[in-house]
């Protein structure tokens, strides 16, 4: 038995979640599909001590903000409880459990096969996966000699029993300068280990939130918006981490300052790329070798559209390719929400993409229905 919507969205994390309510004041018919067994199924994995970057006025979904007590910056359990409070707020109509393994294109409609056996189809199709629910894990030659313990950013949880312990924590986003603080103010003995590099802003300015000179500059070239978020950076004193090398993929800097006072003080040694694991530690990019007991990949996530895979094509920043920030490139009635990122913040893209899908999937089953009514034959004619 196939079940039929008009339109399927994949993840209920915010990206869904601000889909969903958008298809359901339209009146589009659908369903949100949800691999974990709850909403924000990866919000709710994610360390103990993540705090939202960007203020909770310009973080809301569409049609709901966070309650009053929540502070500017709104901690990883409020954030998840706010985001169990607007799905039932707007009954949205979410399948948790529903772990998608297959998609694939027949005729004009959109074939979505669930791990349970279950096989759903669809005119239109929303991806809305987002990043973190895939972890980048890099090739680093002689993994397997390391004796010590090697985990992604997004598989640690809190610093409890590394106290004392050697840890290397890879990567300059904002998971490895609150990892390697965190740890650092908890007795562990840390070294952040960077690449390419990174620029350093603070969280607010005289008390405002920084993206939120962002969105007000968002309307400027985007050369000029980088300028300034350079300029910015270094407003408190000299730098400790290089500039990165120009890139046209999506790069938001490391906000916050506690890192770089860190660096500063001592109390987290920096270092260069490295190249190989050793039997006790690691070789990095000058030849040298540390020791360290753990080893912490705050190397990012990638794009999750594995699913889609011979379907569409990748950017050179691993997105899906697409038109007007939502639309596919590659197969008609198929959107991405939550694939936009800037210094404005994620989630004020997805409350943006989201009210973007909603209209253009909307017009989409607006135009079949058109279609469908001119090309039916006329009483007389059958």
């Amino acid at each position: 038995m196939i079940v039929s919507h008009e339109a399927i969205v994949v993840g209920a994390g915010p990206a869904g979640l601000a889909t969903s309510r958008e298809l359901t004041r339209a009146g589009v018919d659908h369903c949100v599909l949800e691999r974990g067994d709850q909403v924000g199924h990866t919000w709710a994995h994610l360390y103990d001590s993540l705090v939202l970057h960007t203020g909770k006025h310009l973080s809301a979904l569409p049609g709901l903000a966070f309650p009053s007590a929540t502070p500017l910056f709104p901690p990883r359990r409020d954030f998840l409880d706010y985001l169990h409070r607007y799905a039932g707020t707007f009954r949205l109509p979410i399948e948790t459990s529903a772990d998608v393994t297959r998609i694939e294109r027949r005729d004009d409609r959109w074939i979505v096969r669930l791990r349970a056996g279950t096989t759903l189809e669809a005119r239109t199709l929303v991806v809305a996966t987002g990043i973190v629910a895939n972890p980048h894990v890099p090739e680093i030659a002689d993994r397997d000699r390391f004796t010590g313990r090697v985990v992604h950013s997004g598989s640690y949880r809190r610093p409890e029993g590394m106290t004392g312990r050697r840890v290397l924590v890879v990567g300059a986003g904002n998971s490895a300068g609150e990892i390697s603080v965190e740890l650092a103010q908890n007795g562990a003995e840390v070294t952040l280990a960077v690449q390419s590099g990174a620029i350093v802003v603070p969280r607010e300015l005289l008390g405002i939130p920084t993206q939120y000179l962002s969105v007000l500059l968002s309307p400027l070239p985007r050369t000029f918006v980088q300028r300034v978020t350079t300029i910015v950076g270094g407003l408190r004193g000299p730098r400790v981490l290089p500039l990165p090398p120009p890139t046209s993929c999506p790069k938001v800097p490391l906000i916050g300052l506690a890192l770089a006072d860190a660096l500063r003080a001592g109390t987290i040694g920096l270092r260069g790329g490295l190249t190989a694991f050793t039997a006790d530690g690691v070789r990095f990019s000058d030849g040298s070798e540390q020791p360290f007991d753990d080893v912490i990949l705050a190397t990012g996530y990638r794009a999750a559209v594995g699913f889609l895979d011979g379907l569409i094509r990748v950017d050179l920043c691993g997105f899906g390719r697409r038109r007007d920030r939502i639309v596919s490139v590659d197969q008609h009635k198929l959107y991405f929400v939550g694939h936009n990122y800037d210094t404005r913040g994620g989630l004020y893209n997805i409350s943006i993409d989201a009210r973007r899908a909603a209209r253009e999937i909307t017009r989409a089953l607006r135009d079949t229905a058109r279609t469908s009514t001119e090309t039916r034959p006329a009483p007389s004619e059958r």
